[in-house]
């Protein structure tokens, strides 16, 4: 397998993913300040130009963060990345996609690309506080679904590793300050040796 990643972007969490499950896979470095995702070579691989991808042993790609990380979870079941009852894989899937769908995409999407949804330079502020309040509440609910538990569905699942990459975002890069519960979560996913592992592999581990 081949991860193809930007570092710290969204696949971060697909890299800890990959660590957790520790086989054999490769790394290929996606440098966005040369907009190598609008190269051709990359385009040829993923033509929506956007990490994470990943590209499977018999050369089939995936895309998509949830995708990816379903694929490697049902792939891999020894490794229990998914809670093996209904509710609780339910509940996986459910903060998996609001974290991708909603905190990722409508917070911090306005957060860091207000150029996105308003042309008009005069207007940028005020798409990055709309962004910022989204992330704010995103960040609430996953406080409440946290209360009582080390991990969002009960243990360590693809939910976490989607959650840590919008927590090192808040906090790592944007200096948010975390609630109580995701504060905890963060804390307890930066101890874990996969991410830490990440961490370093990426050259994160100071802003983290």
């Amino acid at each position: 397998m081949k991860l193809y990643y930007m570092p710290g972007a969204c696949s971060v969490g697909i890299h800890v993913l990959l660590e957790e499950i520790g086989k054999p896979y490769d790394l290929q470095k996606i440098d966005g300040a040369k907009q190598e995702q609008y190269g051709p070579d990359f385009v040829k691989i993923n033509p929506k130009s956007k990490v994470p991808t990943l590209q499977r042993d018999d050369g089939s790609v995936l895309t998509e963060f949830p995708a990816i990380a379903t694929w490697l979870a049902r792939t891999n079941p020894d490794k229990s990345l998914l809670p093996s009852d209904p509710d609780g894989e339910a509940r996986a899937f459910e903060a998996m996609d609001f974290v991708v769908s909603t905190m990722h995409m409508q917070g911090f999407s306005r957060m860091f690309r207000p150029m996105n949804y308003a042309p008009t330079e005069a207007d940028h502020d005020k798409v990055k506080a709309r962004g910022k309040e989204i992330m704010e509440k995103g960040l609430a609910l996953m406080d409440k679904a946290l209360e009582g538990k080390e991990y969002v569905a009960g243990k360590f699942s693809v939910a976490d590793a989607a959650l840590f990459y919008v927590e090192f975002w808040a906090s790592g890069r944007m200096k948010m300050p975390l609630p109580k519960n995701v504060a905890a979560h963060y804390e307890r996913m930066k101890a874990r040796p996969a991410v830490k592992r990440v961490l370093e592999q990426e050259g994160l581990a100071a802003a983290a």
